[in-house]
């Protein structure tokens, strides 16, 4: 006679659908791998170690390809197989493109970065934690409960502090790494508090039953309901860098090892705002009316404060052009926000919301461009300042005449058209939410960002100081540069693809 417990078993066994979570959990396996390859490998070829994680990133992103045809899920609820804990739909796959992608792009950079330091960076461990973390950032966008959410964006986070105060001896890496850590922990508790309090009012972690069970949470516990949303969207506001949670980012940019830096300019970012929209547009869109305001406060906050700071950094002070590129990186998280604060007031939130991923992606793609020129300069003039940018067009053109169409798409200027583009399809999206003031903070704010960005392309033309030095263009280094430069002159040429393929599908 067979037990009742063996049918309750067989129920709470699970197929796991490893086409879905093949992209994450690829980058998770080669990352292991390296670490104990890291024990065996003689020191002369510690270079594999890192070709060896360029080649998984390169893998998983090529395994969202199978994945286009249709959305899959897993890990579901026995009995509901609509309430799942993972879910690979065109959201999902739009964000863990541009985790992937920009993973590996400062993968790239990390190869060269990696032979310069001259084993002032372990190259194993180095690896490990850039490898553990692009593997959360790709977990976190396909993640539909709360719990597995947070799981994410710790394992993103976490090997990040490691990486920022890596470098052995360096007083300023390790102070950025603790400025890094203590910001990040502290946005952590305060999420986690936010989400205990919308777990006590709705019973529940799924994002798609919060967002049923909490319209119809009882009056007595409405003002909890309330602290919760705002308290999660306090935590996440730190994760984005917006003002005024920001000010961990220029230090932290400064200290790190420059591939970090560009890649905490990127996937950081989007690995917050993908969160940031999981919560909100997903989880809490009853409470719109609460978060709503506050992101558009937050928006407007962090484009001026960002391009403040930006305006003010001197030409030749030590790490300015590093110190430019963090501020404006928390100018563009205030254009970044503005689409889901459209989200709040507008009859189509997917479209709005496919208006921040279509921007993430044009940002993504030349931030991490700049950031790729920054470190060919940087090789050479350590101190990366403004001023050593001077005349960079007589002893590297290509790099030059790159690096002005980053900052021109980064201004939103022809020829840099998806800049353009994508700031107007923003500044659309505020417009049609009715969000009339929230436009014209940022109109002011587009043409700041104007004198900086300008300022910085006029300095690549002019005449260099003394004899121009040459620029010896490392392969990986002319890779990221070429790859960022091929992409954003294919979408200047074509625009329209953007949103077509940000197409978010999220409800």
């Amino acid at each position: 006679m067979s037990s009742p417990a063996q049918p309750l078993a067989a129920s709470l066994v699970q197929s796991v659908d490893w086409l879905a979570i093949a992209p994450p959990t690829i980058v998770a396996v080669v990352g292991l791998v390296v670490l104990v390859a890291d024990l065996f490998v003689a020191e002369h070829r510690k270079t594999l170690l890192g070709w060896t994680s360029v080649a998984g990133l390169a893998a998983a992103t090529a395994m969202l390809l199978p994945l286009l045809d249709g959305d899959r899920s897993t890990f579901c609820l026995t009995g509901d197989a609509a309430v799942c804990s993972y879910t690979a739909d065109r959201f999902t796959l739009v964000i863990q493109f541009l985790v992937l992608g920009g993973a590996l792009l400062a993968a790239l950079l990390s190869v060269t970065a990696l032979k310069d330091a001259r084993k002032d960076l372990p190259e194993g461990e180095y690896w490990f934690l850039l490898l553990s973390s692009a593997a959360g950032a790709a977990l976190l966008p396909a993640s539909r409960d709360l719990a597995t959410l947070i799981v994410a964006l710790e394992v993103a986070s976490l090997p990040a502090f490691a990486l920022v105060g890596l470098k052995y001896g360096d007083r300023k890496s390790s102070e950025a790494a603790l400025k890094f850590f203590l910001s990040s922990v502290t946005a952590t508790a305060v999420s986690l508090m936010g989400i205990s309090f919308v777990y006590a009012t709705t019973g529940t972690l799924y994002l798609t039953q919060v967002a049923d069970r909490i319209q119809d949470v009882d009056g007595q516990f409405h003002t909890l309901a309330q602290t919760g949303v705002v308290l999660t969207l306090v935590g996440f506001a730190f994760k984005t860098a917006a003002v005024p949670f920001h000010f961990w980012v220029p230090d932290t940019y400064v200290g790190a090892p420059l591939p970090i830096a560009a890649y905490l300019s990127v996937i950081g970012k989007v690995v917050g705002f993908s969160g940031l929209i999981l919560v909100t547009v997903v989880a809490l869109p009853s409470y719109a009316d609460v978060w709503g305001p506050a992101v558009a406060v937050l928006a407007a906050l962090t484009m001026t404060v960002g391009n403040a700071g930006a305006l003010r950094q001197q030409a030749t002070r030590a790490y300015s052009a590093v110190r430019l590129l963090a501020w404006s990186s928390v100018g563009q998280a205030g254009y970044l926000l503005v689409p889901i604060a459209a989200a709040a007031y507008s009859g189509d939130a997917e479209k709005s919301i496919g208006s921040t991923v279509a921007y993430a992606l044009m940002y993504g793609a030349v931030n991490l461009g700049a950031f790729a020129v920054a470190a060919l300069v940087g090789r050479t003039k350590v101190l990366n300042r403004l001023a050593d940018y001077r005349g960079l067009y007589a002893s590297s053109p290509l790099s030059a005449l790159f690096l002005a169409f980053f900052l021109l798409c980064l201004a939103g200027l022809p020829p840099g058209i998806i800049g353009l583009f994508a700031k107007v399809t923003v500044f659309s999206a505020a417009v049609d939410a009715g969000l009339g003031w929230l436009a014209v903070v940022m109109a002011v704010n587009v043409v700041i960002a104007l004198f900086y960005y300008l300022q910085w392309t006029a300095l690549l033309f002019r005449a260099p100081e003394g004899e121009p030095e040459k620029h010896r263009v490392p392969g990986p280094v002319t890779a990221a540069i070429a790859l960022t430069g091929v992409l954003g002159i294919a979408l200047s040429g074509a625009p329209q693809l953007v949103l077509r393929f940000t197409d978010t599908g999220l409800f």
